[in-house]
């Protein structure tokens, strides 16, 4: 499942050296580099992730009520994803799990109004470009301009059903972005019937929408040429949660994780446990982490979340629309796992949908309206929060001191879990494409097409500590330097009063 040839070169010191910074149409920054021979073949191509966040660190010390809010910050596209997961955990800390049935409801509203704007954000906005006018198409006319001038139905369908998505976002969490709805324990409002009523009257147009959704994707899909059907084709395990009988579940449920051949390995693993499923590895290239399962270790225990991996590993989808879009799905392919990343954007468009049925069904339960919202029990000394965000399983777990401050954090986002697919499927590319050939642009965005199927949230995904290279330089106000500790990829330390090489050099 690994090309070990294509991480590290022999010897890169004499190789050509190609840079994509940063790659286009993702969030976050984030870069490729393709080290090249004389003869222009490819012997080194890697992903790397360049941006530091810190969160796992500066959240510890912080009292633990206020982290579902501050863990927001870690992204502008899917705050309401960190907040969810951060409050499950916390449940768990407070004694409150679960929590009433009305706060349930609310929060599961919440979340699926996050899916349906951040999935209709990507397909419409990042991605079509690509898929409506090719990869080798004008870069002035690869954007989401060029998608409203030729295409501008499409173009308006998505923004409005992002800003759909938003506004069930608002009314429960009470602002659209960075919203303080949920609270370790519960929820701190009930929707109201007023706002409830303004959003059940677009369901029917917001519903053909997303029909229409998955229709433009599946026929993107069908219509690709014979040679991209199978782009990107990187065989992988998928790991997603499931509810019961294997439901698709999004908000909460147990861990299964499935084969690349389709044979499900691991099934109701309890959220709570997850540590002795996963395992997270570093690699001095990259700020981001590599999780692998455990029982296969790093090398061969990578695998893929998001989307086509939750499409797969789910055995239906628990509302009519969406399910029978599945069955459409799985009978394209055959019945056969389908590892090539183009699908990803289908699946996708078929979570929107259910996204869009399931709001649906919460809006008509008049449970969201009222009702015990905060639940209380045994204090814990921590808890581990599970849920499938936009683009895939997302963790976070806490411990927390008697004295309230968190004394611990570990988050493993979904783009983390991705990291070795997205790898894989970067040098599978380059391999397919690049490989012996002049590098023009086009065959360069085929390398960013690959990056953009996986809906990667770059600024989520770094927060790996330990190992990093890392210099600070303490100076007075007269610029004379204090203090100076350099870290290596190592982690090795070295404490002095000189600059770091880099600041020496100004």
């Amino acid at each position: 499942m690994t090309t070990p040839s294509l991480e590290t070169a022999a010897d890169p010191q004499g190789l050509r050296r190609i840079v994509i910074d940063p790659v286009s149409r993702v969030e976050g920054h984030g870069k490729v580099t393709l080290l090249l021979g004389d003869d222009n073949r490819i012997q080194q191509v890697r992903l790397h992730i360049v941006e530091f966040r810190g969160f796992e660190r500066f959240i510890v010390g912080r009292p633990y009520w206020e982290v579902p809010v501050m863990v927001q910050r870690l992204c502008g596209i899917c705050p309401v994803s960190h907040h969810l997961a951060a409050t499950k955990a916390l449940d768990r800390v407070v004694g409150g799990w679960p929590v009433p049935e009305a706060a349930d409801k609310i929060r599961r509203l919440m979340h699926h109004g996050q899916i349906v704007q951040s999935h209709a954000l990507h397909f419409f906005h990042l991605s079509s470009p690509d898929l409506l006018f090719g990869f080798d198409a004008a870069v002035a006319q690869r954007n989401i301009v060029g998608v409203a001038m030729a295409h501008p139905e499409a173009a308006r369908q998505g923004v409005m059903l992002r800003k759909f998505g938003q506004e069930v976002i608002r009314i429960t969490a009470g602002k659209r972005v960075h919203g303080t709805g949920s609270i370790p324990g519960g929820m701190n409002r009930a929707v109201d019937a007023a706002e409830r009523d303004t959003l059940r009257a677009q369901l029917p147009q917001v519903l053909a929408w997303a029909e229409a959704a998955v229709d433009l994707a599946e026929r993107l899909h069908t219509g690709l040429p014979d040679h991209l059907v199978g782009f990107a084709d990187t065989p992988a395990a998928m790991m997603s949660l499931v509810g019961p009988g294997g439901a698709m579940e999004f908000y909460d449920g147990t861990l299964r994780v499935r084969e690349a051949d389709g044979r499900v390995a691991v099934d109701g693993f309890e959220d709570q446990r997850y540590r002795e499923l996963i395992g997270e590895g570093v690699k001095p290239w990259t700020y981001m982490k590599f999780p692998y399962r455990l029982a296969l270790g790093p090398d061969a225990g990578w695998y893929r979340v998001g989307p086509l991996a939750r499409l797969q590993n789910c055995d239906f989808i628990p509302t009519p629309r969406a399910e029978a879009r599945r069955q459409a799905f799985v009978a394209a392919q055959g019945g056969r796992p389908v590892h090539a990343v183009l699908a990803t954007h289908w699946a996708r468009m078929i979570e929107l949908l259910h996204g869009v049925e399931v709001i649906a069904q919460l809006l008509d339960d008049p449970a969201i309206l009222g009702g015990p919202l905060l639940a209380t029990g045994e204090r814990q000394r921590g808890g581990v929060g599970i849920i499938e965000a936009p683009r895939g399983t997302l963790i976070h777990e806490y411990e927390v001191g008697d004295d309230d401050l968190v004394t611990s954090c570990n988050l493993i986002v979904s783009t983390t879990h991705n990291n070795q697919a997205m790898n894989e499927a970067v040098r599978s590319v380059a391999l397919q494409y690049l490989d012996g050939q002049t590098i023009t642009e086009p065959l360069l965005n085929h390398i960013e097409v690959a990056i953009r199927a996986y809906d990667p949230c770059l600024s989520c995904a770094t927060h790996a500590l330990g190992q990093m290279p890392l210099a600070v330089t303490l100076r007075n106000a007269r610029g004379e330097v204090l203090d100076h500790v350099h870290r290596s990829s190592r982690g090795d330390t070295v404490r002095g009063t000189r600059p770091h090489s880099a600041e020496a050099a100004r």
